[in-house]
């Protein structure tokens, strides 16, 4: 059961990653049927260095994707029901965690739909400059989570915590 929940959980994660890179790419990709302006490709240059530095490095590879990690292993060597059946929540930390770990989660998820809605508005190609650094960011995140999933796998001196509410 445990690999059913370990792959479960790494397969939704993946799901819930990449099917936002593919749209996005796309949008990014449109904003170059339009006029595009220096100015506009100085936003998304400092978008891109911007989002790869606080989402990709900051976000998913300093604390991310070392506790997808490490969860993920947990699962793996415990599982329980609602964990398997809802594994790709329990790896991100929604449930199952440490009340500041799950408040942190929460207000992230919060502040991204907040992000994604104000962004829906915005025209092209300011819309596509600002979802290239979003595909990029998702996309560096997701290579530290394959990265961080290998090294829990793999690695026997893999410490990082899975911050369970009992750790």
């Amino acid at each position: 059961m445990g690999f059913i929940a370990a792959a479960w959980g790494f397969a939704g994660l993946l799901f819930i990653l990449i099917g936002p890179i593919i749209r996005l790419g796309e949008l990014s990709l449109e904003a170059m049927e339009y006029e595009v302006q220096w100015y506009h490709w100085a936003v998304g240059l400092a978008n891109i260095g911007f989002m790869l530095f606080t989402e990709g490095y900051r976000g998913f590879q300093k604390k991310f994707s070392p506790r997808v990690g490490a969860r993920l292993k947990h699962l793996y060597e415990n599982p329980r029901w609602l964990d398997v059946f809802l594994a790709p929540l329990y790896i991100m930390g929604f449930y199952h965690t440490t009340r500041r770990r799950q408040i942190a989660t929460f207000a992230l998820l919060f502040v991204i739909i907040i992000f994604v809605i104000l962004i829906r508005m915005l025209p092209q190609p300011w819309r596509g400059m600002l979802d290239m650094g979003v595909v990029l960011g998702l996309s560096y995140g997701t290579v530290t989570i394959l990265y961080f999933v290998w090294q829990a796998f793999t690695n026997k001196n893999y410490s990082i915590s899975p911050e369970l509410p009992d750790s």
